[in-house]
């Protein structure tokens, strides 16, 4: 069999890693490098599993947004071009790697917990592997913290680096120690990485990385770095891919997909690259998040009302409806600003479906203020509403505000506010009673197996008669019942 060095080729397209001649040097540009790491590192759980006698596994836990699950993917893709078989129980794999976020600290306590458990069972399974990535690890405290008290995990790398996985895992079988590798920023972007997905018939798509906003509560600009946008021409081309393989709907990801572009050396921006993915044959939906209030341009409201293929839910996160604490947020827009916004949303698109984000009980909020979210609640009239109660974050500015708000007061202005929140929804989801809608079938239902679940173009979810044929596909169906957040229906033959 002739080897092939990975230093010498352009097209990877269809690399057998088994091919691939480990012996000669590591190439130095992406991403044969790292499918030079990855054919290294599948020789040895090769030789590890001929050991065992069995197949080495792996068990991938995710935690937080979507941006996360779809770098979860990657990992997925990689493992099993490595060579190693899915796990779902973590207690009997050889490699458990979590995916973690840090938005809430208690999100960082269960890490810990969970932490607590592996250590268990990896002395009983010394060979076992862990492996910690994601935006906890972003964070010089806890990176200090697992190397004093978490000694038996083996792999520590953030959120820049994603791409160098099997380099890192490689690193871990030949120095049997633990390795860190942590970077500040980056303004690196590989492509053609294997992924895993999830869902054959829809995907997660990456268009941009990092934040540049620094709302005042959040720690994701710290660990996620600057804004950097992917070339559209490697968008594209990803989508396309997709959609020869299956796929019929995308997500567009990004913390702040409005200012997509501004990095570019050409500069275009987001309304314009919807343009361009509209164009792509044989996709029928796009959908994307998150979108920034004040970066949300007349051009892509009138792109987003001529669009055959842009779903009709656009989700934009108001946080509060006091100009006073928008201010202390840092969200550069006032409430002025976001009803004037929405009003030009509505007139365009008029059957858009609005979804948002609020926080009750920020610093120094009072009454007043939680009266105008209350407002705008009212005033806009939102298909849903992810409703949080404030939590401190240490890190960020508003952790060390004063006035910080009681746990009572917090509690009572959130249940006022879900009540709001539940009782416009459910009249403003039910005006869709009686017509019919295209869905999109995503799974067969949880509580009832002669039911199908899917969700239109509004994001709302529609379960109804039918069987996993007809997952991944567009049917039509007639709303029949409205449950507030769901529909009933029965498929238009």
């Amino acid at each position: 069999m002739n080897l092939i060095d990975l230093r010498y080729i352009d097209n990877l397209k269809d690399l057998d890693l088994d091919t691939v001649d480990i012996s000669k040097p590591a190439p130095e540009f992406e991403p044969n490098r790292q499918f030079y790491f990855m054919a290294k590192a599948r020789s040895w759980v090769k030789k590890k599993s001929e050991e065992l006698g069995r197949p080495m596994t792996f068990f991938t836990q995710t935690f937080g947004c979507q941006m996360n699950a779809k770098d979860s993917e990657k990992l997925l893709g990689i493992l099993e071009q490595m060579g190693y078989k899915e796990e779902t129980d973590e207690n009997k794999a050889d490699f458990v790697i979590y995916n973690t976020c840090t938005v809430r600290e208690n999100a960082n306590l269960r890490v810990y917990g969970r932490l607590g458990q592996l250590n268990r069972i990896k002395k009983k399974n010394p060979h076992m592997m862990i492996g910690l990535c994601g935006c906890m690890m972003q964070e010089p405290e806890v990176v200090e913290k697992l190397k004093k008290s978490y000694r038996f995990v083996d792999l520590i790398f953030g959120t820049h680096n994603i791409y160098k996985f099997a380099e890192l895992i490689v690193t871990c079988f030949e120095s049997e120690r633990m390795v860190i590798d942590i970077w500040k920023d980056t303004d690196k972007i590989v492509e053609d990485l294997p992924t895993d997905r999830k869902y054959p018939f829809k995907s997660g798509v990456n268009i941009m990385f990092g934040c540049n906003n620094f709302c005042s509560y959040c720690i994701v600009p710290y660990v996620r770095g600057r804004e950097r946008s992917r070339n559209p021409k490697d968008i594209i081309r990803e989508i396309e891919k997709l959609v020869a393989d299956g796929v019929v709907e995308v997500m567009l990801l990004g913390q702040n997909v409005n200012s997509y572009g501004k990095n570019l050396d050409e500069p275009m921006t987001f309304a314009q690259l919807l343009q361009e993915i509209e164009k792509i044959e044989g996709l029928e939906r796009i959908r994307f998040m998150t979108s920034h209030p004040k970066d949300l341009s007349d051009e892509l409201i009138e792109v987003m009302a001529h669009s055959k293929k842009i779903c009709k839910h656009l989700h934009l996160p108001v946080q509060s409806g006091s100009t006073d604490v928008l201010k202390k947020m840092n969200r550069r827009y006032t409430k002025e600003q976001y009803l004037l916004l929405v009003e030009k949303i509505k007139k365009a698109i008029p059957d858009i479906s609005l979804t948002t984000d609020i926080i009750v009980g920020f610093p120094g909020e009072t009454e007043e203020d939680f009266q105008e979210t209350l407002d705008v609640v009212r005033k806009v009239r939102y298909d849903s509403a992810f409703t949080f109660q404030y939590s401190k974050r240490t890190g960020t500015p508003a952790a060390v505000l004063e006035d910080q708000i009681s746990p009572e007061v917090m509690k009572d202005r959130f249940d006022r506010l879900l009540k709001e929140v539940q009782t416009i929804s459910a009249e403003v989801c039910s005006v869709h009673k009686g017509t019919i809608q295209r869905v999109l079938v995503e799974t067969k239902n949880d509580h009832d197996e002669h039911l199908v679940t899917g969700r239109m173009s509004n994001n709302l979810l529609v379960h109804f008669p039918g069987d996993a044929s007809l997952i991944g596909k567009l049917v039509d169906v007639e709303l029949k019942e409205c449950h507030g957040f769901y529909y009933m229906g029965e498929i238009v033959s």
